[in-house]
């Protein structure tokens, strides 16, 4: 069985907005959008969800809408001519996925906003003890972890912003 290529993994809250289609998905030359997320998969607001982001994605991605355990369990099913950007909103599922076989290599941390609890260590990223754990588990299973927001900025170690932030 081959391996899935995976191009890119981003965390954003937002999910699938226009800066992933314009800026993320042209850099990464991904031709599929993998939405990794329980509630955008199946949800009560899931059809909602969906049709915001498939309009977000603008025709130029297959995008796909998987929960996390589905994405576990057929990923490695994948085409090799599918260039696979996943995208998550948290970095717990990130994590999860990683620990399920998912062949994670780097994951771009884009935007997590500040809610109360958290803590902020970049201008777009705001961090609990949850998220901090969940980094934690990557990166013991050979993950980087960086914060980017756009391709010309320069990758940050997320655990080192946390640091550097305490």
């Amino acid at each position: 069985m081959t391996a899935p290529n995976i191009v890119w993994t981003r965390i954003d809250e937002r999910l699938l907005h226009g800066q992933i289609r314009i800026t993320w998905g042209k850099h990464t030359e991904a031709n599929l959008i993998l939405v990794a997320n329980d509630d955008a998969a199946e949800g009560p607001n899931a059809a909602f969800m969906q049709a915001g982001m498939k309009a977000s994605a603008g025709g130029e991605y297959a995008v796909r809408f998987f929960s996390i355990q589905k994405t576990i369990d057929v990923i490695h099913k994948a085409s090799p001519k599918q260039n696979i950007f996943v995208l998550c909103n948290n970095p717990t599922d990130v994590a999860r996925l990683v620990e399920g076989g998912v062949p994670i290599t780097h994951c771009n941390v884009g935007n997590m906003h500040f809610h109360e609890g958290k803590r902020q260590i970049a201008k777009t990223v705001s961090v609990d003890s949850k998220d901090l754990d969940a980094f934690e588990r990557m990166v013991e299973r050979g993950v980087t972890c960086t914060v980017q927001n756009t391709p010309d900025q320069n990758p940050i170690n997320v655990l080192d912003l946390a640091m550097d932030n305490a």
